[in-house]
């Protein structure tokens, strides 16, 4: 008895032998020959199958029979079955594919052929490299996003070295990596292979500040047209060195400096640093947006930047905001703004501005006829200049006026109310004038037309709830998105009542009820009617309530209510439900 265990080199040692044996009996017999049983079991299984499926039952019986040059039946001898080169490459494609499906599974990640997003991972510099292998899977990747991992500064290299798996990235953002000079340098190296970038974006990084924009000098293509570098701790060097990457950039549409208030210290007498920034942009004419928030601006460089602004006819978004220095010399800059006619948003909040700074402002603003927003906010002097302000402004396409800290008087607020049936954001917080007077702006509202009501710190009184729940009942809040009602503390628990009973609010999806830090309230006299209206707010994906204190049964039937909704919750847990709990009360508050 034949056993078919044996191997295929055995079995092949076995047949010829066999055979051997046979064609000699044939010599040595005459015509009678006897065929051995193993040829006789492999006669019947050849007669059953057809030539083109044996080499499955060959590989069955020998794994090496393809080695041992043995073909067979049905098969040309020296002919032997390749796979495709395209399969080949399709099964390693395959295979890379899910390589790359694990790792993203193994970060919460799923795949996706054109972005790969990676930021708050974790990543270390092991993942990295990891990454960096991986990339040869995915030629089709578009944007690649590993921000704010911290870990991978100073072995940017491991990942920039393989780019050139990726060409047509057009994405690619590196917030708050902790890069250093080396890691810009590798960058600027490997951006040859990036011939497609639109957007890049370092910000949050230090170590690129201090010269490190050096290593990307007359790297970028012409095609970029977004650059973020938000506080870099960039220097007046550095501001050169932008100066002369922008010159190069004719598709230019966004810049973002912002929060680096290190960026105009210091001034070449020859004219570098901010200056050679602000003359470079003058080069780049398909500017749409620059930010310049709190980066040290002073009134000279109003006089740079404003020589610029005249080949920038493109502008539609200019900040700049939080550069408190500018107290006094904005008409350096305002005659110059007339050049932007297609200006959309000016955002000059907590500059500082003086009076004169307004009056040269509202000069200018029947020039900007393209004007959609406007925000003065937290410039106290404002408050006594809303009348004509609002007279300059084109009433009927502004959508946004921020006007909180402002100091607003009752004439000033009163003025307010004839801008207000155009906005679709009102921001009047901080302005005490408020309290007691919020029918006057809520009667100007147009139904269904605005999108934000901010009213923190106005000193709302019960009255003023109750109006607004009248409002709400006639349907003019019904596209409303944010409600802003914190740090008014002095609004009775009927007045909380009266708002969440009216309805009205289908389209709402942030709230804010919290009081202030240095204080805290009972709310179990007007949470059941919160708790009815939830349902009534579909929309709703934000509820603050800090500083108020809940029983343990209130908090019970709150997390019912929200269990099953994806609505971010912010209390605080740990406070009792007693009025002696509260936090410091020399904590700063907002407004201070």
């Amino acid at each position: 008895m034949i056993h078919l265990t044996s191997t295929g080199h055995d079995v092949a040692q076995v047949s010829d032998r066999m055979e051997s044996a046979d064609g000699q009996r044939g010599r040595d017999g005459g015509g009678s020959q006897r065929r051995s049983p193993l040829d006789v079991i492999m006669s019947q299984i050849r007669r059953k199958r057809t030539a083109s499926d044996r080499k499955p039952l060959g590989r069955f019986l020998s794994r090496t029979s393809e080695r041992a040059g043995i073909p067979e039946d049905g098969e040309v001898e020296g002919r032997e079955s390749v796979p495709d080169a395209a399969e080949v490459v399709e099964s390693e494609r395959d295979v890379g594919w899910g390589r790359v499906s694990v790792f993203l599974q193994r970060l919460g990640k799923k795949a996706d052929s054109r972005s790969l997003s990676l930021a708050h991972c974790d990543l270390t510099a092991t993942d990295l490299l990891e990454l960096a292998t991986l990339l040869q899977f995915l030629p089709q990747l578009e944007e690649v996003d590993v921000s704010w991992n911290e870990l991978i500064g100073g072995c940017l290299k491991a990942l920039t070295s393989h780019l050139h798996h990726v060409s047509g990235i057009r994405t690619l953002r590196l917030c708050s990596c902790r890069l250093n000079a080396d890691d810009t340098t590798a960058l600027g190296e490997a951006l040859g292979c990036v011939p497609l970038l639109e957007i890049l974006d370092l910000s949050w990084n230090c170590g690129v500040g201090s010269g490190g924009l050096q290593g990307l000098l007359g790297k970028l293509h012409p095609t970029l047209r977004e650059i973020h570098l938000v506080s870099c701790q960039l220097t007046a060097p550095d501001a050169a060195a932008l100066g002369g990457i922008v010159s190069a950039l004719p598709r230019l549409c966004v810049l973002d400096v912002s929060c680096n208030p290190r960026l105009t210290q210091e001034v070449d007498s020859d004219g570098g640093g901010f200056g050679e920034l602000a003359a470079s942009l003058s080069h780049a004419t398909s500017l749409t947006t620059l930010r310049l928030q709190a980066c040290g601006l002073t009134t000279d460089c109003l006089d740079a930047l404003g020589g610029s602004l005249r080949w920038l006819p493109s502008v539609r978004e200019l900040d700049l905001s939080c550069n408190k220095s500018l107290a006094g010399g904005l008409n350096r800059l305002t005659p110059h703004l007339a050049h932007l006619t297609h200006l959309e948003s000016l955002d000059l909040h907590l500059c500082c501005l003086t009076r004169s700074d307004l009056e040269a402002l509202i000069q200018v603003l029947p020039s900007l006829t393209a004007l959609t927003e406007l925000d003065v906010s937290s410039n106290k002097e404002a408050g006594g200049v809303i009348q004509p302000l609002v007279s300059a402004l084109p009433l009927t396409q502004v959508k946004r006026l921020p006007l909180s800290s402002c100091s607003l008087s009752e004439e000033s607020f009163t003025a307010l109310a004839l801008a207000v049936p155009y906005l679709r954001s009102v921001d009047v917080s901080w302005c005490k004038v408020v309290g007691g007077r919020l029918a006057l702006l809520l009667d100007a509202l147009q139904p269904s037309v605005i999108l934000e009501l901010r009213l923190s710190s106005c000193e709302l009184s019960t009255d003023d709830l109750h109006h607004l729940a009248a409002v709400c009942r006639r349907g003019c809040l019904s596209s409303l998105r944010l409600l802003d009602l914190s740090y008014n503390g002095s609004v009775g628990d009927d007045g909380w009542s009266s708002l969440f009973t009216a309805g009205g609010l289908g389209s709402l999806e942030d709230v804010d009820l919290s009081l202030r830090a240095s204080t805290s309230a009972r709310c179990s006299a007007w949470l059941p009617a919160l708790l009815r209206a939830l349902p009534r707010l579909p929309a709703l994906t934000r509820l603050a309530v800090q500083r108020w204190t809940f029983g343990s049964q209130d908090r019970q039937q709150l997390n019912h209510c929200l269990r099953k909704r994806n609505v971010l919750l912010e209390w605080d847990p740990h406070i009792k439900d007693t009025t002696s709990s509260c936090k410091p009360a020399n904590q700063e508050s907002p407004e201070e």
